[in-house]
């Protein structure tokens, strides 16, 4: 397979590394490209799992980089990303708890200063033109490091299939692991994991037992619902089942128990950024028991109308992660919001969980704005309900007025 025609101007270059095969062929064709720069790999450790980290080094340098930088971000990541998006209320198209978007930001964020450190030219990634995630780290690049310049091979070389790939790695005797048999495409973080590709692809086919990985299916959860218990303070779960737990140890804690209960699985075609459909499966097992805890204790602190504030802030800001725009003002403003809200969150909740299902089934806070003395069906002494009278007549007088006017 010919190689492109060598571009100068490029030295040193910081790639996202994940060695699979597509930053695999990366690396080689980064060297064929761009004169022989030199390729450092960058690897963002964000909860995907030992095994797609195991031996990683050894590939990037078999495969003709020079550095590997492993960068463990997995606290920073839920303490920080995850847990202020998720104080919001985010939650894309109503269904999507943005796993994938809310790591990209981080990920960017520290190849940039890998690229600083070892005094680079140049980033690169491996997404390709028809993603979301192009422009998610291409935007933080733009934020963070607009001097850099950015690489993106899949919109520059002449692949186009897995079957390429491969051929082009065999040219160069460069061994990967990678074969034609690969059904899905994942993404996978402490978060989630994210499913697309094989029988996905046609809405009309239920996924098979084979996507799922994180979650057990909800028909074989065990028959006997479990309790779990989560303490929040100003938004953020402090601790699970009485034991305080670091944001990451929290959530995977969580991953674990809702898993094995079949809660997090969800099925939806979304619309991209860049303006075509996808179907994808998501599970967010520990996720959906926070979600889950933060609006109980929410429906019993926040007032009506911080209630549908906080609910706009989330809308926009469930647009803004989805849409790559984190390092913005905007996104700035929007967390300064939800911080504000969240200094009332704070409380007991108990989730039942049952077959795929994650209820919240009790809730206390010392803000709670919830009175049994006032919302009692039985007899009380502090509401005269003839006072209710007035206020209807008042609430509802420009529609009384408007009628008069029409006769």
């Amino acid at each position: 397979m010919s190689t492109e025609i060598k571009q100068s101007g490029v030295k040193k270059v910081v790639l996202a590394y994940s060695g699979g095969l597509d930053t695999s062929a990366i690396i080689p064709w980064l060297k064929e490209t761009y004169d022989n720069c030199e390729i450092i790999a960058f690897c963002a450790d964000v909860g995907q799992g030992d095994i797609e980290l195991e031996g990683l080094t050894e590939k990037a340098l078999a495969s003709g980089a020079s550095e590997c930088h492993i960068v463990d971000l997995k606290e920073e990541l839920v303490a920080d990303y995850i847990y202020p998006t998720i104080a919001t209320g985010a939650i894309y198209e109503g269904t999507y708890l943005l796993g994938t978007s809310m790591a990209r930001p981080i990920i960017a964020k520290a190849q940039v200063e890998v690229a600083r450190k070892v005094g680079a030219d140049a980033v690169c990634h491996g997404c390709t033109g028809k993603g979301n995630d192009q422009v998610r780290f291409e935007g933080c690049f733009a934020a963070l490091a607009p001097d850099l310049r950015v690489i993106a091979p899949w919109r520059e070389w002449e692949m186009v299939s897995r079957e390429d790939l491969l051929a082009y790695l065999a040219e160069r005797n460069i061994e990967t692991t990678a074969s034609l048999t690969k059904i899905y495409s994942r993404d996978a973080n402490a978060w989630h994991i994210s499913h697309e590709g094989g029988e996905l692809e046609d809405p009309w086919n239920e996924p098979t037992k084979g996507v799922w990985i994180m979650t057990v299916a909800p028909e074989d959860a065990p028959n006997e619902p479990e309790y779990v218990s989560l303490n929040i303070d100003q938004g953020r779960i402090t601790h699970v089942n009485g034991e305080a737990l670091t944001p990451y140890g929290a959530l995977t804690t969580l991953n674990d128990i809702a898993g094995a209960h079949g809660v997090g699985r969800i099925d939806i075609t979304e619309n991209r950024l860049v303006g075509m459909k996808s179907r994808g499966c998501y599970e967010t097992p520990g996720g959906t028991v926070m979600f889950a805890g933060l609006r109980a204790i929410e429906e019993l602190v926040l007032d009506k109308t911080s209630r549908e504030w906080r609910e706009q802030v989330g809308a926009q800001m469930a647009q803004l992660v989805y849409d790559g725009r984190w390092f913005t003002p905007l996104c700035e403003s929007l967390l300064a919001a939800s911080e504000s809200l969240a200094k009332l969150v704070n409380g007991e909740v108990v989730i039942k969980l049952y077959k795929g299902q994650a209820q919240a089934v009790k809730k206390r806070s010392p803000n709670s704005l919830y009175s049994e003395a006032f919302a009692t069906f039985g007899a009380d002494d502090v509401y005269d309900q003839k006072d209710a009278e007035g206020f209807i007549r008042l609430y509802s007088l420009a529609s009384r007025i408007r009628a008069l006017h029409t006769k």
